[in-house]
């Protein structure tokens, strides 16, 4: 599959507010380069130990901040670009917006080789929370603990866990995720929650989304950390819209232990109705994809719908939360 590269140009105060536009619209997987970021690793004693710095790392002092997102070049690709071009256009019509930058985008054609290509060189291991690894398939780990190594291929779907809302995530799974687990994984793409949950411990897991090649993803994700297809399935389809398909992974049954959806506001919203008929009495509800404006919003409709926010995690404005149902919070209280 070819893609659609989309660079954004902004500030780095405008970053924040136009990678949560992107995923508002559904856009999870981008490529961040903060001029400011740089400026900061020079002056850092990290930078001083390197034997040299990458001339085209120094091109890039005094350039404009901009955010790189990649679309399929079919149907909805084209589609979701045109979101994207409308949302911008709002966007710069806020006057609040005026330190953003100029907020203008450029599209381009990628070929699918060129888009693992580039996605590889901003792709690195890194450790999350005090268990976890997350090391992509081309690179190595060297570093000698206990930390579980979860390796990662994005392919045609997204998910590193680079981005605040899915390290957040990866972070209460680990406080969450025990022994003999059933997890829903709801809008899994690369497969990167659910891979975590069963290899900190879970028996089985269903990962579901929207996108036909992200269940493919998922799949070769799991095999790569060599986790037997008898421990998890892969699902297409839209819980909310599409009855007979929720019915399928279990809806009404109350069988999970764990539900993660790293999504956004809007999607959590939709979904809200139907997280207690997939969670067992006691399981707990893990979303993230939460900006700060939104948190309110959500935690009164998971409310609404009968649950109780025990723990909530931060940073730059993002927010993971995990929820249990009331009459489980009261009786921990």
């Amino acid at each position: 599959m070819d893609w659609i590269e989309i660079k954004i140009y902004t500030t780095s105060q405008g970053i924040e507010p136009v990678t949560g536009l992107l995923m508002t619209l559904g856009i999870n997987g981008m490529i961040v380069e903060d001029p400011e970021d740089l400026e900061a690793f020079l002056a850092s004693p990290q930078a001083r130990r390197w034997d040299y710095v990458d001339e085209a790392l120094l091109e890039r002092r005094g350039q404009e901040a901009d955010i790189r997102v990649f679309l399929p070049e079919n149907q909805q690709g084209k589609s979701q670009l045109a979101q994207l071009g409308r949302a911008l256009e709002q966007l710069k019509a806020d006057p609040a917006a005026r330190e953003y930058g100029r907020l203008s985008w450029a599209p381009s054609q990628v070929k699918e080789t060129d888009w693992a290509n580039n996605w590889k060189a901003f792709f690195k291991p890194f450790p999350v929370g005090r268990r976890l690894v997350i090391k992509p398939t081309w690179e190595k780990w060297l570093k000698e603990d206990e930390r579980i190594i979860l390796e990662i291929d994005p392919g045609s779907s997204f998910g590193t866990g680079q981005h605040h809302t899915t390290r957040l995530c990866l972070e209460l799974l680990e406080r969450y995720t025990g022994p003999g687990m059933q997890v829903l994984d709801l809008g899994c793409g690369s497969g990167i929650l659910f891979i975590a949950a069963l290899l900190l411990g879970a028996e089985r897991a269903a990962g579901v989304d929207i996108e036909e090649h992200s269940a493919r993803t998922a799949a070769e994700n799991a095999a790569q950390n060599g986790i037997s297809p008898k421990r998890y399935a892969g699902f297409t389809g839209d819980i909310v819209s599409d009855s007979q398909f929720r019915k399928s992974l279990g809806w009404g049954r109350k069988q999970y232990d764990l539900i993660t959806a790293n999504i956004v506001a809007d999607v959590i919203l939709a979904m809200a109705p139907f997280f207690d008929g997939f969670l067992k009495e006691d399981g707990r509800l893990l979303i993230s994809g939460i900006i700060d404006q939104r948190l309110e919003e959500v935690c009164q409709a998971l409310d609404c719908q009968g649950f109780a926010l025990a723990e909530r995690l931060g940073s730059a404005d993002w927010n993971a939360l995990a929820f249990v149902k009331k009459e489980v919070a009261g009786n921990e209280g």
